[in-house]
């Protein structure tokens, strides 16, 4: 009888087992390495009330030495380095580091709170806000602001960050406050950059009614606070 299951094509109970133990391994590994690959992608999602007073963004690469002033001989404070999802040291986030961090279009930016000729201090504690001076090594790795937005707000569009006050979904006819409200932001399915004027920029939304509109809207206050930011994918 167990020659006979055997040629039908049953498996003993222990090869039974040992198969579903195998499985089980590569599924768990499988969702592991899809877990890591995500893990330490990083974009805003809440608006944020600290270190507004920035200037724009920095470019870095695997290594990012900080030292205490702008100086080649000044004390190094810091030295952070990334590969891939791995970071050190060890007990540093990726998110307290970058603004943004997207493996699959090669970002790894910093806040830039000043700059020379030759340096640009970083924030690399965002909880925190400590900063240290870092040696440019590409003057073209800075990039405002207004740059940051016309490059990839233009290509990717616009999301709302969580917290935004409701006052900054009204669409005015101008670039004033009280200018009249010409629409409101409900649902938006798609933002679209058009111009940045100052802190306002003129934006075509596409809501979830597939209503078309088209308005100034505040995205950053006077202190510097974003409410809306790139959409890069």
């Amino acid at each position: 009888m167990n020659l006979h299951k055997r040629h039908c094509g049953f498996m003993p109970q222990s090869h039974n087992r040992n198969f579903l133990h195998k499985l089980i391994c590569l599924i768990l590994l499988f969702l592991g390495l899809t877990l890591q690959c995500f893990a330490a992608d990083v974009m805003p999602s809440f608006v944020s009330l600290s270190n507004t007073n920035t200037l724009g963004l920095y470019q870095t690469g695997d290594t990012v030495v900080l030292r205490k002033t702008p100086e080649d001989n000044a004390e190094i404070i810091k030295v952070i380095r990334v590969c891939g999802n791995e970071i050190e040291p060890s007990n540093s986030k990726f998110e307290d580091v970058f603004v943004v961090y997207n493996t699959s279009k090669n970002l790894a930016l910093m806040a830039v709170t000043d700059e020379t000729e030759d340096w640009v201090e970083l924030i690399y504690n965002n909880k925190t806000g400590a900063r240290g001076w870092m040696k440019k090594d590409d003057p073209y790795k800075f990039s405002t602001w207004v740059n940051f937005y016309n490059t990839y707000a233009k290509k990717y569009g616009l999301y709302l960050l969580n917290g935004t006050p409701e006052s900054v979904k009204n669409m005015h006819g101008s670039t004033e406050d009280d200018s009249k409200v010409i629409s409101t932001i409900n649902r938006p399915q798609k933002i679209k950059l058009n111009i940045i004027r100052g802190n306002w920029m003129l934006v075509s939304v596409m809501d979830a009614d597939r209503t078309p509109k088209t308005g100034y809207i505040r995205w950053r206050s006077e202190d510097g606070i974003k409410y809306l930011f790139p959409a890069i994918k």
